[in-house]
């Protein structure tokens, strides 16, 4: 029995690595990061909160413990949306 063949990927993105200045997910091939000074109300979230991320749509993302959604070119071009909701 042979298994060189790879399984199909299940997961579309997850959370790569957190740091004290934010965090990186992996989508599609792509890493993104995000910052704490960006995004802030990830700051104080748990490990669990923050790894707990799917893609509801093509480039959106959605934290449900949190209730946070962004898409990608939020994440991407966070100065170009400068509405930051309060901590």
């Amino acid at each position: 029995m042979s298994l060189n063949q790879n399984g199909q990927n299940i997961s579309e993105v997850e959370v790569t690595n957190i740091s004290s200045f934010g965090f990186w997910i992996l989508n599609k091939g792509s890493e993104m990061f995000l910052s704490f000074d960006d995004f802030p109300w990830f700051k104080k979230s748990t490990i669990d909160d923050i790894a707990d991320v799917k893609e509801i749509t093509e480039n959106h993302f959605y934290w449900q413990k949190l209730d946070i959604d962004l898409t990608k070119e939020i994440i991407e071009h966070p100065s170009q949306f400068p509405l930051v909701a309060n901590v």
